[in-house]
């Protein structure tokens, strides 16, 4: 058993001393993007709420026109209709998937734009998921440091109970104080900050990926046939003559882990396609209530989807997850062709939907958000009693790490197995892990055989 332990200890320890760097920015940033909502209502306040100078009311396509015309090199993809106070909100985006947020007034005036980079709470989500740089290394650096936080929290328990960590003793140094308190805070935050870790994964890019492909390969437990592939319109609608002419088409490449997304964009316009005032007055028949967003169709077989979502990072919209409902309407007569809602979803779909509001901290309110807030500062303190503990421990001018294991421990190899199939791409690094402790072994051994001789 001492040496499982001290397994533990030593693989506890190049845990927290390589990934502490990134744990703080991944926690840091996470507690700026807790209060996303909050911040943005204060700091964009005018364009949120105020009013333009122009006080002639139009209509919302005339909006949308001004629009495109003082952004010519953006085109329109999404339009979101919030609840008052707030304004109309447009998604533009040009050729290079560049994004930028124009806000109309209640007389669809244009009041104001954002550089979509540069928003609050874009740049706390790029910071946390990608950390300003993006590309497939850094997602898997910030995923591989989420996993490893899971395995310091279960390893720090086993620690703690093996030796009863917990228990105060007659006599107690300033480093068994710290290190007592730095167990007992591990224990308490465990099971909430796991939960966190993991609501988070499916945003991740090496297993994010790998759930969203089960998700949509097994609609059953996963995302519903419909909403990977929606219906397309009737291009009948369309007079014969004009229907075989070639259409400007929109294509958008997006990746999760990232946040970002980079597309090749044309303005489309059809002659024969409902105006979005049109639309809304068909949904409005359709008692789908505000908030909700219109993404509007990039070719002629396009349709317009209507959706109200429980994760969609924009200030105003989000609903409760049962509410969450995906609607395909047609572009050229306005009618419901189809929609799918939370109950249709599979279990990982639901996962999704339960999950990411709550890593996010808006799934039941500021409950929620304080929640979060007190297990992310608690993760901080922990892993500042950590770093001191062992600066009490460690003899100058080396770095004191715990000794390493003579044998292999079989229930140390099995624990490391099961993590490393629940979480693949940590179970990839730990072969990594595996070849540095063997060049170590084998380098100290060839020392000592050395002395020895």
């Amino acid at each position: 058993m001492k040496n499982l332990y001290n397994r533990f200890w030593r693989w506890h320890f190049f845990a927290a001393l390589f990934m502490t760097p990134l744990l703080l920015t991944l926690t840091i940033s996470g507690i700026g993007y807790l209060f996303y909502t909050d911040v943005e209502n204060k700091l964009y306040a005018d364009s949120y709420f105020g009013s333009s100078k122009e006080t002639t009311s139009i209509t919302i396509d005339e909006g949308i026109e001004q629009a495109k015309a003082e952004f010519s090199d953006y085109a329109v993809r999404k339009v979101i209709i919030l609840e008052e106070p707030y304004n109309t909100r447009l998604t533009m985006m040009n050729s290079e998937g560049e994004q930028k947020y124009v806000f109309l007034d209640g007389n669809y005036q244009i009041v104001d734009s954002q550089e979509a980079n540069y928003t609050f709470s874009n740049m706390m989500r790029n910071l946390h998921s990608s950390l300003f740089i993006g590309g497939t290394f850094v997602n898997y650096l910030v995923e591989l440091a989420a996993c490893w936080a899971i395995f310091l929290l279960l390893s720090g328990l086993y620690m703690t109970f093996r030796k009863k960590i917990w228990q105060k003793a007659q006599t107690e140094t300033t480093r068994i104080r710290s290190r007592r308190w730095h167990a007992i805070l591990g224990v308490i935050i465990t099971i909430p900050m796991i939960a966190i870790i993991f609501t988070g994964l499916p945003w991740s890019a090496f297993m994010g990926n790998i759930i969203y492909t089960a998700a949509q390969q097994n609609p059953s437990i996963g995302i519903p046939e419909l909403k990977q592939n929606p219906p397309t319109s009737d291009i009948n609608e369309i007079p014969w003559a004009t229907r075989k002419n070639e259409m400007p088409t929109s294509q958008n490449h997006s990746g999760h882990a990232g946040h970002g997304a980079h597309a090749t964009v044309t303005d489309y316009t059809n002659d024969y396609a409902l105006s979005v005032s049109e639309l809304m007055g068909h949904i409005e028949n359709e008692n789908i209530s505000k908030p909700y967003s219109i993404i509007l169709p990039s070719s002629e077989e396009g349709v317009f989807v209507v959706a109200k979502g429980s994760n969609t990072g924009v200030t105003g919209l989000d609903v409760h997850p049962k509410e969450e409902v995906t609607n395909y309407f047609d572009q050229y007569n306005g009618s419901l062709i189809s929609s799918v809602s939370y109950e249709e979803y599979g279990i990982l779909g639901k996962w999704f939907t339960w999950g990411i509001p709550l890593h996010e901290g808006h799934l039941f309110g500021w409950p929620n958000k304080i929640i979060n807030l007190l297990v992310c500062l608690a993760f901080l303190y922990l892993m500042y009693l950590g770093f001191k503990t062992w600066l009490w421990r460690r003899q100058k001018g080396l770095i004191s790490a715990p000794p390493m294991a003579k044998e292999i421990s079989i229930p140390f190899c099995i624990f490391m197995i099961v993590l490393g199939i629940i979480m693949p791409l940590f179970g990839i690094s730990l072969i990594l892990v595996v070849l540095i402790e063997l060049v170590i072994w084998f380098t100290k051994k060839g020392k000592t055989t050395a002395q020895i001789s």
